[in-house]
């Protein structure tokens, strides 16, 4: 299933952003006077195929896992967390929720590697008011939370297969009920641990230059991590020319799902919005198996800790939003998404100076 997906992605249709660019440009406005919408649109044709795309049914994939490594004081919480904010998902508290429900955008989450045992929660509950979507929550957890890469490696390679299978069967089943567009959420205690690994191995830096005070150590907390980081890399070795190498070694079961979640939306032509340090990491992961992964996604925030701005420059993307947001979830998505949807309805809906019987700017002004 990884194969096949990663083999599916290919580049983007430059003629379908050709006639996006020449719609675009003929908008009854001042010539790409809407800025980045302009831009969004013309790559959103190249990802779809289609020069006028449509972004209404959206979603937002929230995947869930746990760490051995919190066991090295690497977060200020405890690792129950993890299963009480899923919980909280599932009823509809949490700031993804109010966000998600705000634009419509419906959300799933998934326990990929969650430890010890779960809420007895539905697979699929109905929580929110009839004109607003469910919360769909779905059991496939590979194991009860990753080794402790400190000392060894996370997970297996055929475990990291399956986190990042996991991911493609999750979107693959999303995209089944009509999807435009993905948003990427996380939710696991002590995961910008194995992010910031990710990020030092991926992008050839020294730990001290990704790693950030995540749910909010202090600075004697933020030095032992650092030190985490630096022991897991020596310890294992990861092979950055290895995506799967690099995910087993040092990863999370999560990162694999929302990297699988990349991947098969790439696969099917689907625009995806990234949310925040940990989804970053899971991107530069997928990129990693396919280049040309870089040009269908999206940056949904720029988040207010140390390496995420690497990691989009690494990326070539550029952040939609800037709020100083810290917290995952997929929140940052939302936000992405929601520019799309109004990226996709300018192209869609606007008229043309002809259409609208407008008079056309002078030449020699629009050149200058």
């Amino acid at each position: 299933m990884l194969n096949d997906t990663v083999n599916q992605i290919g580049p983007l249709d430059k003629a379908a952003m050709q006639a996006a660019e020449k719609h675009q440009n003929s908008l009854a406005i001042p010539l790409r006077s809407l800025g980045r919408l302009h831009e969004f649109g013309i790559r959103m044709a190249g990802i779809t195929g289609n020069p006028r795309p449509t972004v209404a049914a959206m979603g937002v994939i929230t995947m869930a896992g746990d760490h051995g490594v919190v066991a090295q004081g690497v977060s200020k919480f405890p690792q129950e967390v993890t299963r009480e904010m899923i919980a909280n998902f599932c009823r509809g508290g949490a700031a993804i929720n109010v966000l998600s429900r705000q634009y419509g955008i419906r959300l799933t989450v998934v326990d990929v590697g969650v430890a010890g045992p779960m809420p007895d929660m539905a697979i699929s509950i109905d929580n929110t008011a009839a004109d607003q979507p469910a919360v769909r929550f779905a059991r496939c957890r590979v194991a009860d939370g990753t080794d402790d890469f400190s000392v060894g490696p996370a997970m297996t390679r055929d475990q990291a297969r399956q986190a990042l299978e996991v991911g493609i069967r999750i979107f693959r089943e999303e995209k089944a009920k009509g999807m435009d567009a993905v948003g990427t959420g996380d939710m696991g205690i002590g995961n910008t641990t194995p992010s910031s690994v990710i990020a030092a191995c991926l992008l050839n830096r020294q730990p001290g230059e990704v790693v950030n005070r995540g749910t909010g150590i202090d600075d004697e907390a933020l030095k032992n991590k650092i030190d985490v980081v630096a022991r897991a890399l020596a310890v294992n070795q990861p092979d950055p020319d290895d995506p799967l190498d690099v995910l087993s070694k040092i990863g999370g079961y999560e990162i694999g799902g929302i990297a699988g979640v990349i991947l098969a939306a790439c696969a099917a032509r689907t625009p995806v919005v990234i949310d925040g340090f940990i989804s970053t990491a899971a991107a530069l992961l997928a990129s990693r198996f396919n280049p040309n992964v870089k040009d269908y996604m999206f940056a949904g925030h720029q988040s207010a800790v140390e390496g995420h701005r690497l990691m989009l420059d690494d990326l070539g993307l550029s952040p939609m939003v800037d709020l100083g947001l810290r917290l995952g979830e997929g929140t940052g998505a939302v936000f992405g998404l929601s520019i799309l949807s109004a990226s996709s309805a300018v192209a869609r809906e606007m008229l043309t100076f002809e259409e609208a019987a407008v008079s056309e700017p002078d030449e020699e002004e629009t050149s200058s």
